[in-house]
């Protein structure tokens, strides 16, 4: 057991989506060989502070529709140590790797990954560069612009900022109101009609203080991930379809996490020419904005043929529904290798 590796699960976080952070953090933790790793686990409260716990991946799961949490003083967590945020370095200070499995703001935006690089650990996934540009639709959209790929058409608002239906009537309806920087689909609603774009705005600036309004993309939900090796390949994986049910027009959170409201094809039935455009798009993707490890490239593709890049996630999720480890399973990539090609990647860049 000695050479085994010693790696923290860091989970949680103070973002909107804490308890998909939670649940992604269970399926990894239940992947890592014991033989293989010696598992720190540390959960961050939304209040931010981190908690270090002996966790077993039971607890971390959504059971009868409730959402797990960090809470400190739960005994669920086995909690063993608590640490005010500007004491965690010295904590990380003390693995070889840390694996941040952290969705959305203070988690995927590049704030840990500062926090990380200051402490001096490796770590899974994008660096600072690559998660804050990522997170940041409005910079996403204007990097992928400028390197050749097709992004929808949008208007970039902020808080403060009055927006009527006079602004984005060329946008037409529907169109999306959506946290710039946010996952999961939290604070984002469909608007039909103008008369729902206050309650729409509202909501959105409920998670951000700049908001995306984009024009509805009509076409196939195609979704594709991409993992960098240790040597600096970039490989995409067979892409997979979202096939919402009759019911939903949208992919809602709830949709995603909450109901039984999609099917999916891994792959999808692409002729051989679209099926390799989408790899090669989301490789350039995750080459112009810099990833690295790993993404999920998500893309609207269209009756003619053309593909429209939505988001890119530099952590996606990975719980037991989450698309990035199926598709790479129906690449041939098992989810426990998929762990050990990540960290062997982030220990490849120390």
């Amino acid at each position: 057991m000695a050479d085994r590796i010693r790696i923290a699960l860091v989970y949680g976080g103070k973002s909107s989506e804490h308890a998909i952070s939670v649940v992604s953090a269970g399926s990894v933790l239940a992947a890592l060989d014991p033989a293989r790793y010696e598992v720190v686990t540390v959960g961050i409260t939304r209040g931010g502070n981190w908690i270090r716990t002996i966790a077993d991946p039971a607890q971390l799961q959504i059971t009868d529709g409730r959402l797990p949490e960090v809470v400190a003083g739960n005994p669920a967590w086995s909690e063993v140590a608590v640490f005010e945020s500007g004491s965690a370095i010295a904590l990380l200070g003390t693995v070889e790797v840390v694996f941040p499995i952290l969705h959305g703001s203070f988690g995927e935006d590049g704030t840990i990954q500062g926090l990380l690089e200051m402490a001096g650990v490796p770590y899974v996934g994008s660096g600072v560069l690559g998660s804050a540009v990522a997170m940041d639709k409005a910079f996403t959209k204007t990097v992928l612009k400028a390197a050749g790929l097709n992004v929808g058409d949008y208007l970039v608002v902020r808080r403060g900022q009055p927006v009527s239906s006079v602004d984005i009537a060329h946008l037409g309806l529907p169109v999306f109101v959506k946290p710039a920087r946010a996952g999961s689909s939290v604070g984002i609603t469909k608007v039909r009609d103008y008369d729902e774009l206050p309650d729409a705005l509202a909501l959105a600036f409920g998670h951000d203080d700049k908001l995306l309004i984009e024009r509805a993309c009509v076409g196939r939900e195609i979704e594709c991930g991409v993992l960098q090796d240790a040597d600096g390949t970039v490989t995409a994986s067979l892409p997979a379809e979202i096939k919402l049910h009759a019911d939903y027009d949208w992919y809602s959170f709830e949709a995603k996490y909450l109901e039984d409201a999609s099917d999916y094809d891994i792959p999808p039935e692409l002729d051989s020419g679209t099926l390799k455009a989408v790899q090669q798009a989301a490789c350039d993707a995750f080459t112009a904005l810099d990833c690295a490890g790993l993404a999920r490239v998500d893309f609207f593709l269209a009756e003619d043929g053309t593909l429209t890049v939505n988001e890119v996630n530099t952590m996606p999720g990975f719980t037991p529904i989450s698309m990035y480890p199926k598709m790479w399973a129906e690449s041939g990539v098992s989810y426990t290798e998929l762990i050990d090609r990540l960290v062997a990647t982030a220990l490849a860049r120390r």
